[in-house]
């Protein structure tokens, strides 16, 4: 099922619009005006072998294909020395391309450097590795590092039942059921060659068991082939809500285990990883709060570095934030607090702000009474001097009310000690 032209490519598309590096390289030759080298970059079953084999097919300059698990530098200078003759000779490009350049030594990437430099080749590189730390610098400033992305699911999807359908594929020898469909779409995780084995395996049980053509392939057969079990979970249906709400549940109940197993399931299923660190973020707040205020600090910290390493490894970061406010003592103080703030500010009961308490500063301040009495804090002893803070009507009002648990409990002793000097108590 491997594409034959651009046009058979499934995602990409950023790569592949009219006039760009892959399309010039494939339909315009390699000139003087012709292409640079490229580095193709990106997670495996992306498409970098894909395109490369695209280009050899679609181009008119000779190909070369070389490995960096196998190939050495003499392998190296042995295909330079080939592309210069035939470049000399016949006025024509070598494309070599190169899979796993990052597994190259420096010693063996410089070795192509000449080739590159005199254009007696264009390189087409893969690697799954980020090319400003595995390619040397003189070799990356000579080519274009294109960025594949990973498949969308959509992308998996029309592929897959492509594959099935295509007569290099399955030649419709199955169908799939929807369950199943998905079921191969969620295992392959953006990868085009997972989703096709994927596929191949589960069409394999499928024919043997039921010895129908066309034989249906079921989710049962799936699940089988894949030794995956199915989650049940709908992104956008009742799962993705009623396991979200058992998750912060479990969190603000303080079992652990709970909680691991809904953010496990929610992983699995391919849940946004950073809708889960959102919810996380919430959760420390309003259910941790002052009874541990570091709870905050690690699922913010959670969320920025979910947002910069990514899945998988990123699972490893949740699951800590979660084990932190899972067993952390807990306290909805601070979230009932300015429930009870807004009530009063929605319902009217505001006042002005008191004058010792205005901006003094501007021209005229002064001489409407702006500032004057107000008491510098700093001033004080311990820092806290007696003076009113909040409008006139709600003066003396009580909004934040800390329990005793955790961190808390030393913050409503000093709260108490706090609203005693600020009221004349």
């Amino acid at each position: 099922m491997r594409p034959r032209d651009l046009d058979d490519v499934v995602g990409q598309a950023h790569l592949l619009a009219p006039g760009s590096p892959l399309r010039r390289l494939v339909e315009g030759g390699s000139g003087p005006a012709g292409p640079s080298s490229v580095v193709l970059w990106g997670p495996p079953g992306t498409g970098k072998t894909t395109l490369a084999h695209v280009v050899s097919h679609g181009t008119g300059s000779r190909f070369v294909e070389l490995s960096a698990v196998t190939a050495g530098v003499r392998d190296v200078r042995k295909v330079m020395d080939e592309a210069r003759d035939q470049a000399a000779l016949y006025g024509r490009t070598t494309v070599l391309f190169l899979d796993e350049i990052h597994r190259f030594s420096k010693a063996q990437q410089d070795a192509l450097l000449p080739g590159v430099e005199q254009r007696w080749v264009v390189l087409v590189a893969a690697t799954t590795e980020n090319p400003s730390f595995s390619v040397v610098s003189p070799l990356l400033s000579r080519s274009l590092v294109l960025t594949l992305r990973p498949l969308t699911e959509d992308d998996v999807r029309g592929l897959v039942l492509r594959a099935a359908d295509d007569q290099r594929g399955l030649d419709g020898l199955v169908r799939l059921d929807e369950a199943a469909l998905d079921h191969v779409v969620r295992v392959a995780s953006g990868d085009a060659r997972r989703a096709l084995t994927a596929l191949e395996a589960a069409a394999g049980g499928a024919l043997a068991s039921t010895g129908e053509r066309p034989a249906t392939v079921t989710l049962e057969h799936a699940e089988q082939a894949l030794d995956v079990a199915a989650v049940r979970y709908d992104k956008d249906g009742d799962q993705h809500y009623d396991v979200i709400s058992a998750f912060i549940k479990s969190v603000r109940g303080s079992d652990v285990d709970a909680a691991l197993h809904y953010l496990a399931r929610m992983l699995e299923a391919g849940e946004d990883p950073r809708f889960i660190a959102r919810r996380i973020v919430i959760s420390a707040s309003e259910d941790v709060g002052m009874a541990d205020p570091t709870a905050l600090q690690t699922a913010v910290a959670a969320a920025q570095a979910v947002q910069l390493i990514g899945m998988p490894e990123g699972r490893i970061v949740l699951a800590e934030a979660v084990v932190h406010l899972a067993t952390a003592p807990k306290s909805n103080a601070s979230y009932l607090a300015i429930g009870r703030a807004l009530d009063d500010v929605r319902a009217g009961r505001s006042g002005s702000v008191p004058e010792h308490l205005r901006d003094a500063h501007y021209p005229g301040a002064r001489a409407l009474g702006h500032g004057q009495g107000y008491v510098y804090s700093h001033d004080s002893p311990h820092g806290v001097a007696e003076q009113q803070y909040l409008p006139d009507p709600l003066a003396g009002t009580t909004y934040y009310e800390p329990t005793d648990r955790g961190a808390e409990r030393e913050v409503a002793s000093r709260l108490q000690r706090l609203r005693k000097i600020l009221r004349g108590g």
